[in-house]
């Protein structure tokens, strides 16, 4: 599989689907996608091969009787769900996960590729999150790039 990358500017329509770009499409070579909840108010969109990897990770590595691990399988893996593209290759998002992103029909929204997976924001929220975290930004670049050399 090609790399998932682009930023993509798109609106949901009024039942809640997104149109997926095209140039996405021929990237994932198959016909669905499982989506959660993120980090940070976005949805992360994976392959069903790396979500499958990860969940496989996270449930594997975490115990019932940690409450910390616990919280990250209640608000990481169970609201996870499969979704598949309609035949016009749209993605129905369920109400549940556009409310935890405040994702609103006819609003703009932005679907941003990170390699193996998507996420998918609320446009002004993601541009909130970029103007609160820009000095962090800074810093961690410098940190984990700082001796790359080009």
């Amino acid at each position: 599989m090609d790399m998932l990358t682009g930023v993509y500017s798109i609106t949901l329509d009024e039942k809640g689907r997104l149109n997926f770009p095209a140039k996405l499409r021929t990237v994932l070579q198959q016909n669905e996608l499982y989506v959660t909840q993120g980090p940070d108010h976005c949805l992360m969109l994976f392959t069903t091969e790396e979500w499958t990897k990860l969940a496989e990770k996270i449930i594997g590595s975490a115990s019932l009787f940690n409450t910390r691990q616990n919280l990250v399988l209640r608000e990481f893996i169970q609201p996870a769900q499969k979704l598949e593209f309609d035949k016009s290759g749209r993605l129905s998002i369920p109400q549940g996960l556009r409310d935890y992103a405040s994702l609103l029909c006819g609003a703009e929204c932005l679907l941003r590729g990170s390699i193996k997976y998507l996420e998918l924001w609320d446009a002004a929220s993601y541009r909130a999150y970029c103007d609160k975290n820009e000095a962090q930004y800074l810093e961690a670049a410098e940190e984990s790039m700082g001796n790359i050399l080009l």
